[in-house]
Parts: C-alpha cells; structure tokens; sequence
C-alpha cells in the first residue's frame, strides 16, 4: 500500500513526539503501558494528533465525521435536544467538538426553531478550539469554552465520536493469564520503512508484561478470553460516564460513535481487537506509524458504558444503530423540504443521508446511547428499534 508522504515540518513533529514518548519509556524503566502511549501520540500539547496543527476533518484530512457528510445530521439532533431541553431547562454542553461543524449546525436549527439554547464545549486541545472559535463566529454570543466539565450541569451533554478517541489499555490473554501489551524502545542501525526517524535511534516495539492495575486485571479476568487473544479495554470511558454523571444533575447523556454491546465487541472473530490508526483516508494496523500524525482509536463497547451509567446513577433509556435514530428523528422529512426537481441542491443531500444510513456505510457501525437522570425525558428518536438487549 502506497501511503502519501509527510511534509518536512511533519516529519520535524513526528521526529520530536518520538523523542518525548521514547524519553519516557526510558524514565519509566523501559515500557509504558499502550494506554500511556496513546495519550502521548494524540494530546502532547504541540506534537500529539489533537493538538497539533495539521487537518484532521474532511477529504483534506484523516477522516470524514458525519457532519461533515450531511448538515441534516446536526438538525437531527438539535430538534431531539429541543425535546429533553423542554422539560430539563439548561443547555449544551458538547465534549471534543472538532472543528465546530456540527456546533453550528445545531445552533443554526436552534435559531431556525426560534429557541435560545446556552450551549458549552469542552475541548482539550487549544488548536481544535481556535478552529471551533473561528467557524463558530455567527454564534459567538452564544457559545462558551470551559476547561473542566462544571460541577452542576442541567440539560444535554453528549459527544460525537469522542469515546473511540480515548486512550485504551491493550491486553493479551494467555494460556497462563492476562497481560498488559505495552511498548519498549528497540535500538536500530537503520531507519525504519514506515517511519522516517533519524538513522541510528530506533522503533517502537510491542512487549508484554504482567497487569499491575488491579481494576485492569478484574476486567481482564472477568473477560475470560481463549489464549491468544488480543483486546482493548477501556478503563477511561466509564471513568468519563462517571464523571458526567456527578455533573449531570437533570438531564441526557448521549453518545454516538462505532462500537458493540460487550458480546459483539470479544466475538471470537474479532480476537485481534479493534485499534487502528488513520492516516490521510487509510486504516492501518500499526500504531506506531508516524507518531502525532495519526489518528488512533478503538472500537466502544457499549456495555462498559451502559455499566459505567447505572452505576453512577443514570437510566438506559436508549441504544442502537445511528441509521434507526436518524429516520426516527425524521431525517427524511427534512431531506423532503428540498425539493427533489432542484437537483444540485437535492442530490447532495440524498447522497449525504444513504451515506449515514446505509448499512455498508455508517449506518449499523455507528451506534448511539442515551442515559438520563432525574427522570428527564428520553429523545424520541430512539422509538425505532430499540437494541438494549444486545447491551
């Protein structure tokens, strides 16, 4: 597979994230668990995926989201936002709104519906938030950065395609127990193929080692995986849910991205796990390619997110594909308000919606979840096929 080549100021970041995350290994004896690896390769401030300066959105970039693909997305799920809003009161709040798009698309069918909706993102990375400040200048009044998620929060706090982005442990189950795979530096005499370090430094390496976190090892025993399976577990997303939920204090949770109910997720099949790094509209299965230039992410399992939910207080009120939600919420209806006769105008946005329904595309992959508390309402959108039971 021919991959497109680095700029020499990309190949200057890449060069120096390796540094940093080798400096480390080398600080931590010699290996840092993946989890570890992961957090450096996307939020290194300066060097890491998410916070450094390269397009990451779009044809230009890695990836294409799924506002990006239709505006009717965003709608969507402001006239479903608009419901819990009705009975909660408070606002938006979104985690990790990338470039802004989908900010601006609900906020525009918010003024479209004549509502004044306070609405908040949460963004870790200073490059992404510059880029959300500058396409979110029509709505600058409205809208408000925070560093933290707040300590009292009432209304709707959800994430597109924020839980994959998380960093994961990685574990490879034996025929004598679970171990954590984790990454060493290996010396080299020669550059290697994929990534353009200086001659002489080295790669990065998989090694495993005995699990040191006990939380980690319950799950991983708890799994019961046959010998030679390699998984993530993903001990920061249930930590997040935790986290939102003290904050949550009448309200929805939502989240959509790619994932499975936990029985889907350790299918027998899938006995090499989900991690994979996207690089320029290419999947790979090396994550060591092109530190900071890649992006790195893992499939969700639902379940530790429904779990982590009930736990904390909140109610399942909802789970399933995106393609169900969307028709549910009348995505058709607002496809049908231009006219089919207008077809430069039309086609687009037909394309648009069979691209986020259709099975071979993000329709079935894409799932999403909402939990609620103190009895606030659930969307109704998740009326169509209800898949709770696959959690």
């Amino acid at each position: 597979m021919s991959l497109p080549a680095p700029a020499p100021e990309q190949i200057e970041t890449t060069q120096e994230l390796t540094r940093r995350i080798h400096s480390e290994i080398d600080a931590n004896g010699g290996w840092l668990p993946f989890a570890r690896y992961m957090e450096l390769a996307l939020y290194t401030p300066g060097l890491g995926y998410y916070s450094g300066g390269s397009a990451k959105f779009g044809a230009g970039g890695d990836f294409v989201t799924a506002p990006q693909i239709s505006p009717l997305f965003g709608r969507v799920l402001a006239r479903q936002f608009a419901e819990v809003l009705k009975q909660t009161g408070g606002g938006i709040l979104e985690l990790g709104a990338g470039n802004g798009l989908l900010a601006a698309q609900v906020l525009g069918e918010f003024d479209a519906l004549g509502l004044d909706v306070p609405y908040s993102i949460l963004e870790v990375s200073g490059d992404l938030r510059a880029r959300q400040q500058e396409s979110l200048r029509p709505f600058a009044g409205g809208v408000r950065w925070l560093d933290n998620i707040p300590e009292h929060f009432f209304g709707v706090i959800f994430g597109n395609e924020v839980l994959d982005a998380l960093p994961v442990h990685l574990v490879h189950w034996t025929e004598s127990g679970p171990l954590e795979r984790g990454v060493r530096w290996e010396p080299a005499t020669a550059p290697s193929p994929l990534a353009p370090l200086p001659e002489g430094e080295g790669k990065f390496v998989w090694q495993d080692r005995p699990i040191a976190d006990p939380a980690l090892l319950d799950q991983a025993r708890a799994l019961d995986l046959p010998g030679g399976y390699v998984s993530e577990i993903n001990l920061a997303a249930p930590a997040l849910v935790k986290s939102l939920a003290e904050s949550l204090q009448c309200g929805l949770l939502l989240f959509i991205d790619y994932g499975f109910g936990r029985s889907e997720y350790y299918h027998a099949q899938r006995h090499m796990g989900t991690l994979r790094a996207h690089y320029r509209h290419h999947a790979l299965d090396d994550p060591f390619y092109l530190p900071g230039l890649c992006d790195l992410t893992a499939h969700v399992d639902f379940t530790a997110v429904a779990d982590a939910g009930l736990e904390a207080g909140l109610d399942v009120c909802g789970y399933g594909t995106q393609a169900n939600f969307l028709l549910a919420g009348g995505i058709t209806t607002l496809l049908g308000e231009t006219p089919a006769d207008s077809a430069a105008n039309y086609l687009p946005l037909a394309s648009g919606v069979q691209k986020l329904l259709s099975p071979a595309e993000m329709g079935e992959l894409f799932k999403i979840i909402g939990l609620t508390k103190a009895n606030a309402p659930c969307p109704s959108a998740f009326s169509l096929g209800d898949q709770r039971h696959r959690l």
